[in-house]
């Protein structure tokens, strides 16, 4: 963005969150994200009402303006009351109760969203909230302090991070015997000034006003952004994030391992994510002790993402602070608090490095997703091996696939009860079937369900469980019982990007593709960064229904994501043999042998799991005129 493009304006900034969210989905990930929307449905409606504009809302946040910060107020205001309301109705563990911040600051704008200390100070201030508070900055409450039948608490000059000055903050007191009231706040005697005194402020005023405006016409302001030109290295092509050491505010140097540890476990497991590319820990290291900015790691490291925390210690409590930041844009992307008993060091950092790297798959690769396949283990390793597995084995090559079939016997010799784990291994079998890497195909698909059976079981409110197994029931021709798990699953989690996914998967085999087909739409829509298996399971169901064109833009998504996928090949070669574009096919169908020599077509035609044979034999016909045998 250049300086003249840079649109500036003074706003009101709320921001919201809920305390103790991770555990909420944790304890119940339907019901939380059911609450959860309701919750959001009421706040919007709210914050419209009070004259504000909703400018996102990822996951349990909730940002939003206003042109005035009365307005804002008493949105916030309303909302609490309107939230207390509802939990009232709630047993007490599933309450669930937003933190609220509001300051009142310059912002910038750029396509509908809002970015800079501004809206940094209100994210600031949520986060010293209690749950079902607001908190207020002190430019906020210079505006409202006379206007609103309130009440404040004076919570002194607070530092906070990235924000170079102290930030004065407030707490809202809702209570009617509190309103008019400002508590913990000195009272400032009036000075008496004489006419000259009064005089020479006034000039004073008028030349900095006159400087300003100077400075401001000449020398537009810049913002505190990193600039893809001055960076040291090229961006890569997916999320790139750097991890800083997190900083030991303990003032015990002997919590300095467990700082670096965590700084270190973090790294390795993000690492392990193809998805990401992540900055070694003995370059992020060079930075530790340092005052370094956001900006300046980002143009030395060339990556869009840092990540920063810190380690506070109170009595027998640890509280761990987390935030990723989008260089590029000058915001957060997710910031997050955990406070922790001391007792077992090493079990806080496995739990801090799951809780943390899982929010990171959510904001930056997998979307939600990421936190229902976190979900059924505390065991730090199975979880990052499981995850593994399922990134290798949706490669689909064979490579992967033996990868992916180590990773998933680890995770679950690590913790046999983690159901997920028996999925991702349930996948590798099926997948192998696919590629022609079993001997005995029945047996690698029995095993499969099997698989699938024993995940189910070890969670039957899995709907990603149900959908993987319906989806290799009707690979084995068992279409009735397929398409009941597929619909199974869809009741259990009809939010879920992996259960669209799979169900419109099953749609598409037993025939019914048009159905299938807004599904696809869906899924993608709530993951928009998935697998490639979304896009090749997507490109058939539109070239079986005769959408061509679109299935061929498909595949060559699919395949420039990933240059060996072979179904997206097949995909790609079949639609254009079926459009006419012969020469195409031929050329599309030579990929195929260059990363499968073996390839036979007759494995493909029994292994494909069309329940219309009139369809399989349409698209076999169209792959055989391309050369393929």
């Amino acid at each position: 963005m250049t300086a003249q493009e840079v649109k500036r304006k003074l706003a009101a900034i709320l921001s919201a969150d809920v305390k103790g969210y991770s555990r909420l989905m944790g304890e119940d990930e339907k019901g939380t994200i059911r609450t959860l929307n309701a919750y959001k449905e009421l706040m919007t409606g709210l914050i419209q009402h009070h004259h504000g504009r909703v400018v996102d809302a990822p996951g349990d946040n909730v940002l939003a303006e206003f042109a005035s910060v009365v307005d804002a107020v008493e949105c916030a205001v309303e909302i609490q009351k309107e939230l207390k309301t509802r939990n009232a109705e709630l047993p007490e563990n599933r309450r669930m109760e937003f933190r609220i911040g509001i300051n009142l600051g310059d912002v910038i704008e750029e396509e509908g969203k809002i970015f800079g200390d501004g809206v940094n100070i209100a994210a600031r201030l949520e986060s010293l909230c209690e749950a079902g508070g607001i908190c207020i900055s002190g430019t906020a409450f210079d505006q409202v302090k006379n206007k609103l039948s309130l009440g404040y608490k004076f919570f002194g000059e607070q530092t906070v991070k990235n924000i170079l000055e102290p930030v004065r903050v407030y707490r809202v007191l809702m209570e009617p015997e509190a309103a008019g009231r400002v508590i913990g706040e000195k009272e400032v005697k009036p000075r008496l000034w004489s006419r000259a005194t009064i005089a020479g402020v006034i000039i004073l005023i008028f030349i900095v006003a006159v400087v300003v405006v100077w400075k401001l016409s000449t020398h537009p302001p810049k913002t505190e952004v990193a600039s893809k030109e001055k960076m040291a290295h090229p961006l890569p092509d997916k999320p790139s994030i750097a991890v800083l050491p997190f900083a030991n505010m303990t003032q015990d140097p002997a919590q300095e391992p467990f700082c670096d540890g965590l700084s270190e476990e973090i790294i390795t497991a993000l690492s392990k994510t193809p998805k990401l590319f992540v900055i070694a820990s003995s370059t992020t290291l060079t930075y530790k002790g340092k005052p370094v900015k956001v900006k300046r790691v980002s143009e030395e490291l060339g990556v869009q993402y840092v990540m920063e925390g810190s380690v506070r210690k109170a009595g027998d409590r640890l509280r761990i602070t987390a935030q990723l930041i989008d260089a590029l844009k000058g915001h957060h992307v997710w910031a997050e608090r955990y406070d922790r008993d001391l007792k077992d060091l090493f079990a806080v950092q496995d739990e801090i490095t799951k809780n943390i790297i899982t929010a990171v798959h959510v904001e930056l690769t997998e979307g939600e997703q990421a936190r229902i396949f976190a979900k059924g283990t505390a065991n730090l390793q199975a979880y990052l091996k499981a995850a593994e597995a399922y990134w290798y084995g949706s490669l689909a090559t064979k490579e992967s696939v033996l990868r992916a079939q180590q990773l998933a016997e680890d995770a679950i010799a690590l913790d046999p009860n983690y159901a997920d784990a028996y999925k991702a291994l349930a996948t590798v079998y099926g997948v192998a079937v696919w590629l022609g890497m079993s001997k005995s195909p029945a047996e690698s698909l029995k095993r499969c369900i099997e698989l699938c059976q024993k995940a189910v079981a070890l969670d039957d409110s899995s709907g990603a469980a149900h959908a993987t197994l319906g989806y290799w029931l009707v690979t084995v021709r068992q279409y009735d019982k397929g398409l009941a798990e597929g619909e199974r699953a869809m009741a259990l989690n009809p939010n879920s990007a992996d259960v669209l996914h799979l169900y419109a998967a099953i749609l598409t085999w037993v025939g019914r593709r048009e159905e299938a087909i807004p599904v696809f739409r869906e899924a993608l829509r709530l993951n928009p960064k998935p697998p490639n298996v979304y896009y090749r399971h997507f490109g058939v169901a539109l070239r079986d229904s005769g959408q061509y064109d679109e299935a061929i833009a498909v595949a060559k998504k699919a395949i420039e994501r990933e240059p060996n996928d072979l179904v997206a090949y097949l995909c790609l070669a079949s639609s254009y043999g079926l459009v006419g574009r012969e020469e195409e096919a031929r050329a599309a169908a030579k990929e195929v042998l260059r990363i499968n020599p073996t390839f036979s077509l007759e494995r493909l035609a029994q292994t494909t799991p069309h329940k219309d044979p009139a369809v399989r034999e349409r698209f076999i016909d169209a792959l055989r005129r391309a050369g393929l045998k």
